[in-house]
């Protein structure tokens, strides 16, 4: 699936369930050591998918580790990203001379929780969802929103360094199956000075889970924006944890 929504020089592997035979390098084992057994064959699984797409493109297995903030660090010349929702996994990888950057996500094909969308979405998201509501029902937009969000995040913020909050990017989706995000703030002072303010990205939406991608182009960036004013707080009943390893 989601090798559907993303370019040929991005190297994919998925699983629509924990992987019996996925297994972990030692100091993988010593991280998930303190894991609940479910969290630990999701944490097993989709780092057997990163291996597996790292195949293709050459990249010999090894530990995959989180870095500062959670996000995995890759080997050299090699950029990516993980995603894990219920009853879906995966990794998306790149050499960095095709990408700067990777970001997927995954979520359940289902509405947000109550109440959440007014929590993550800008007045201008807001109306975007109600024109797509009457375009297509059969969509969550709510959570897609939300899952693109997510991926924003995955690709801006390894960059930077810096968190990004729902109300700092503000994305439009288009019923065609492609979204863009312009992002609403600067990249802090010493961090990345060509940091993207506007990314592309492409959907996808099955029975079950909704899926987003963004692979940002190498190369030079657009100028970041001026900051907002403050940075908006996370909400606590978050689906999941950004960049949980």
């Amino acid at each position: 699936m989601l090798a559907r929504i993303l370019p040929d020089h991005v190297a994919a592997a998925e699983s629509l369930g924990d992987d019996p035979s996925a297994a972990l390098f030692p100091e993988e084992h010593r991280l998930a050591a303190a894991m609940r057994p479910a969290r630990r064959r999701e944490f097993a699984t989709v780092r057997h998918c990163a291996r597996r797409a790292g195949r293709r493109l050459g990249v010999p297995p090894g530990p995959l580790l989180p870095g500062p903030g959670g996000a995995p660090r890759w080997p050299d010349g090699i950029v990516g990203s993980l995603t894990h929702c219920r009853g879906y996994r995966a990794a998306a990888l790149a050499r960095a001379a095709d990408a700067r950057a990777l970001g997927i996500d995954a979520e359940p094909h289902l509405p947000l929780p109550p109440g959440m969308l007014a929590r993550i979405a800008l007045p201008e998201e807001r109306e975007n969802q109600r024109a797509l509501r009457e375009s297509e029902a059969a969509v969550c937009w709510d959570r897609l929103l939300f899952c693109a969000k997510e991926a924003v995040y995955k690709v801006w913020s390894p960059l930077t360094g810096a968190w990004l909050g729902f109300h700092e990017a503000t994305l439009a989706l288009h019923p065609a199956g492609t979204f863009r995000a312009h992002i609403l703030r600067a990249a802090p002072d010493g961090t990345a000075a060509d940091a993207p303010t506007v990314l592309d990205g492409t959907w996808l939406a099955t029975p079950h889970h909704l899926l987003t991608a963004i692979v940002a182009p190498p190369g030079a960036s657009k100028r970041p924006a001026k900051a907002t004013a403050a940075t908006t707080a996370r909400p606590s009943d978050h689906t999941k944890v950004r960049n949980s390893p």
